[in-house]
């Protein structure tokens, strides 16, 4: 395993990306995430991160299983250091953003499957 951690809230516009599907994403920070940042992100508890995630792993989001298929070079330092990072579910080759880690999965990402206490794992 090479990241655990487990959602302890979020932010009143976090799910709002996830609806729509040219953003189709959501944002993780720990949960000492500045308000403003807190805001749009899915919180969770602050783990560390055991190794860097990279195309070919798996991301498990409660039930939902998704590979990983693109890492951006700055979500390799800030998920590390801040656990953030911004988890998009378009797939591809290629991060849309420096932060970003790019997710395929055979079933969608839903607003009903962000609950308190949902693990996200990385292996």
């Amino acid at each position: 395993m090479k990241y655990h951690t487990m959602i302890t809230g979020w932010g009143e516009l976090a799910l709002s990306f996830l609806d729509d599907p040219e953003s189709n994403f959501i944002i993780l920070f720990n949960n000492d995430a500045p308000p403003e940042l807190a805001e749009l992100s899915i919180l969770h508890t602050k783990e560390q991160l055991l190794a860097i995630p990279a195309p070919g792993d798996t991301m498990i989001i409660g039930e939902k299983v998704f590979d990983i298929t693109a890492v951006g070079e700055e979500a390799k330092s800030t998920l590390r250091d801040l656990g953030h990072c911004t988890l998009s579910f378009k797939g591809g080759s290629e991060p849309e953003r420096p932060g970003c880690i790019m997710l395929h999965g055979d079933e969608p990402l839903t607003k009903d499957d962000i609950q308190v206490e949902t693990l996200i794992e990385i292996y």
